[in-house]
């Protein structure tokens, strides 16, 4: 009868061990750590980026034009400049430095860029179609002198209503706890 009880009781906590294994490895899968893509021409939303990275522990990722942008490129007011010309066709796709990011391995892509024209830069275009973002989570976040998130937010839905967007957050001047804040929201493990 002992023996029988010992053997029962070394299954159960074989049982156990193995699930709590399972148990652990998904809580690992789970709680992958973000990717933090952003494009930021003046170096506003690169601050903002590098706060997401450190406050989620997530892994930081700056989308660089192959070809920089100058200050004549940035004039809103020359309806001539680069950045005037690709904002007015909505088929611009100014190419990358580098496409050799592994996306594969994150679950969280948050997306940063400052609000051209009330929108996101075309160069977010080129970045969203030269990698595969299916079935993850793409969270926006901007910087903006005036505009506000929404409108490009809404844009990048229409544009790829495939993807699964999030609202998304504009982070003027936000503070750590600010962003910390936002983030624990979307992903109380943050």
């Amino acid at each position: 009868m002992n023996k029988i009880i010992l053997t029962l009781a070394m299954a159960m906590a074989i049982s156990f061990a193995a699930c709590a294994q399972d148990k652990g490895e998904k809580n690992m899968q789970t709680e992958s750590k973000p990717l933090v893509v952003y494009f930021s021409a003046t170096g506003t939303t690169a601050k903002a980026a590098r706060t997401i990275a450190d406050v989620t522990g997530g892994t930081l990722y700056e989308i660089v034009p192959q070809q920089a942008y100058t200050s004549d490129d940035l004039d809103w007011n020359d309806r001539q400049s680069r950045s005037s010309v690709e904002m007015n066709n909505p088929q611009a796709r100014p190419a990358l430095k580098d496409t050799k990011l592994d996306v594969a391995t994150y679950d969280v892509v948050f997306i940063g860029y400052p609000i051209w024209w009330n929108q996101a830069p075309r160069i977010i275009n080129t970045f969203i179609e030269s990698y595969n973002l299916k079935g993850k989570t793409l969270v926006p976040f901007a910087t903006s002198g005036g505009s506000g998130i929404s409108n490009s937010v809404r844009e990048l839905k229409r544009t790829y209503p495939n993807l699964e967007w999030q609202d998304g957050k504009l982070l003027n001047g936000a503070s750590q706890n600010a962003i910390k804040n936002w983030v624990s929201h979307l992903a109380p493990s943050y």
